[in-house]
């Protein structure tokens, strides 16, 4: 039975993920960063239906709540064979507003979490893993008040291209996955109608995503049949980009 770990696993696609895998027979770690009630409800769902699951906590910026966190997960379940980098912020306001603190935020969690997560994966993931990091559509479609959030998302995607390669002779496959708009608990938040028409329009089926339908494609990720499949951003977005 594999092991996954997913950062930022106890609300919506991150959930959803957690949830997937977990139905499929994978073993979930779900990481939240110390807000423990969250993450104890999806852990809680998961065994209710048969699955294994543990609730980890660590802040993703910090590499030795990382690390601690990793040694958990190989602990409990004696490997580690699967990494979902999900934890994320997204901060989008116009540019000239975004401050130098947002700005450390936003790269601190988006971009350092994953580049702690890939190299604790480097000397403690199994052999034949799997390494998928969910990126964002927005890079594609120049929306303003996304300047810093889609410079994080970008990062994330050089680091999937470019360690495919480094992690390849271990076997292990580097991919992303770049969700459009999709509708969690907090996705409208903050947006207005207009805006969210706008996103729904420019999907070829006229509405927002669901985490499950990203999820979907995190498990295909994941599993034997993508042994062939790595250093590629899958775009699951409705035909959005």
């Amino acid at each position: 039975m594999k092991s996954a770990l997913i950062t930022g696993a106890a609300t919506g696609i991150g959930r959803s993920i957690a949830e997937t895998l977990a139905a499929q027979g994978v073993r979930v770690a779900i990481n939240h960063p110390h807000t423990p009630e969250p993450a104890d409800e999806v852990v809680a769902e998961i065994e209710a239906d048969g699955g294994q699951a543990l609730a980890l906590a660590a802040d993703v910026r910090d590499r030795d709540e990382y690390a601690a966190m990793v040694d958990q997960l190989i602990s409990a379940w004696g490997s580690w064979d699967i990494l979902v980098n999900n934890a994320a912020v997204a901060i989008t306001k116009p540019f000239p507003e975004i401050t130098s603190e947002e700005f450390d935020l936003s790269f601190a969690v988006n971009v350092k979490g994953v580049f702690h997560g890939m190299q604790l994966a480097w000397d403690r993931m199994a052999d034949n893993g799997r390494i998928i990091t969910i990126s964002s559509s927005t890079t594609a479609l120049m929306l303003p008040g996304y300047a810093v959030y889609d410079s994080t998302k970008g990062a994330v995607e050089q680091l999937t291209h470019i360690l495919s390669k480094e992690f390849g002779p271990r076997g292990i496959t580097v991919n992303a996955v770049s969700p459009g708009a999709t509708e969690t608990e907090t996705y409208r938040d903050g947006k207005s109608d207009e805006f969210l028409g706008r996103l729904e329009g420019m999907s070829a089926f006229g509405r927002l995503g669901k985490p499950s339908e990203i999820a979907a494609v995190v498990a295909f990720l994941a599993g034997d049949s993508a042994n062939w499949v790595t250093a590629q951003n899958i775009r699951v977005n409705g035909g959005t980009a």
